[in-house]
């Protein structure tokens, strides 16, 4: 077991956060979805209700330089001010000079926020400058990891940094949350266990796939990945999206479902067009049909939404991770957001794997229709698949 942030005794002292303040941002610089600085909050009014100093660090996006100003936080540091009712200090640098001082000068009850972490190439790479962490770690007494979307980085302020705070490094309420909700899904599921899996990869989500198949009892697979899986069963997919490399894969998955009696369900019906865009012409048709040269899969059918939804209302325990189809354009969003609405109306356990998913359920202002909603994406699939994230292996053990 690792130590959590009420095993600290923070109360007077600095405490260093890792948050995920690594927010979508509309095309004026605007925030489009705070939902990873509510997540947050918690850890934070816990922290300051114990009179300690917080110091929160973050990355923003992928910037090469520190010259890309459309990754600074400073748009985070007042979203935060706003909910948390109360100033929020921003330090232009994460590290240097000034933000010693400012660490160094902070009260109890007082928050300050760094600058992108990521403006420095260390922070993804940190064999290349180890001096990184180091200086990151000076500026707090105590060191807690709440962000979860990027538990699955082995980064200087993910990981690294936890090495320097020997039995002072825990997880925040959020990973705490995360982890609750997640595990249960790969030590004791509640039977019959679904899985819904879309997005446009099977490269990504095989992992996951695989780690799961000896405790699921169905597995729905939709999105752009779903022609992987026809190609494999030597039908026709026009010129959608697939990825040649994973065919084998595929058969692999289909044959093991196969040996284990593991219903495997790939679209019975899609919504064809003849291009990759929103006003294209658009058709369904049968999945056994084929799709014709030229056309390409953007969607899952109307035969399929009902006969899925209707399959889910057996089940105890429901998982989904991934979009059904391309569902930024309005045209070929309805299989995803039906998705949504059906399991959101089920009174069974129901998780969403973070990521695009996510984003569909916070379209229809369904996100607490869900037991859980995953933060990350990429680390929500990495734990199921193997059960540890390095973001958290790095705390120090109780």
């Amino acid at each position: 077991m690792k130590l959590t942030l009420q095993d600290l005794p923070i109360n007077g002292k600095k405490v260093l956060i890792r948050v995920d303040f690594n927010v979508p941002l509309n095309k004026d610089g605007t925030i489009a979805d705070d939902t990873r600085i509510r997540e947050s909050l918690p850890t934070i009014q816990y922290a300051l209700q114990k009179g300690a100093g917080v110091i929160l660090m973050s990355h923003m996006g992928r910037p090469k330089s520190k010259s890309e100003v459309q990754f600074s936080l400073g748009i985070c540091a007042k979203r935060l001010s706003q909910l948390i009712s109360a100033p929020v200090l921003f330090s232009p640098d994460c590290l240097g000079k000034e933000t010693e001082k400012m660490a160094s000068e902070l009260k109890g009850g007082q928050v300050l926020l760094l600058e992108n972490v990521r403006y420095y190439p260390a922070e993804e790479n940190p064999s290349s400058d180890p001096n990184f962490a180091k200086e990151l770690a000076k500026l707090g007494d105590f060191y807690v990891n709440d962000a979860f979307g990027t538990a699955h980085r082995a980064h200087s302020s993910t990981a690294k940094i936890a090495g320097y705070f020997p039995g002072k490094a825990a997880m925040g309420f959020l990973i705490q949350k995360e982890i609750a909700h997640l595990k249960p899904l790969l030590e004791n599921p509640s039977h019959p266990f679904f899985v819904l899996i879309g997005g446009a990869k099977i490269s990504s989500k095989i992992g996951v796939l695989k780690a799961l198949i000896s405790k699921v009892d169905a597995l729905y697979i939709g999105g752009g990945m779903a022609f992987t899986f026809l190609k494999a069963q030597g039908l026709d997919i026009g010129n959608s999206l697939f990825e040649e490399t994973s065919l084998l894969e595929a058969q692999n998955l289909l044959a093991e479902c196969k040996s284990r009696n593991i219903a495997l369900h790939l679209p019975l019906d899609l919504i064809i067009a003849d291009g990759f865009r929103n006003d294209a012409t658009y058709k369904t048709i049968s999945t056994s049909e084929g799709i014709p040269p030229g056309w390409m899969g953007m969607d899952i059918g109307p035969q399929t939404i009902q006969a899925w939804s209707a399959d889910f209302q057996k089940a105890s325990t429901l998982f989904w991770n991934g979009p059904m189809g391309v569902f930024e354009f309005s045209h070929f969003a309805r299989g995803t957001h039906e998705m949504a609405k059906a399991i959101s109306q089920l009174s069974t356990t129901t998780v969403v794997g973070g990521g695009d998913s996510v984003a569909a359920i916070n379209n229809l202002s369904l996100a607490d229709k869900f037991t859980h909603v995953s933060t990350g994406g990429g680390a929500s699939l990495e734990y199921l698949e193997l059960g540890h994230l390095p973001g958290i292996d790095a705390l120090s053990d109780k």
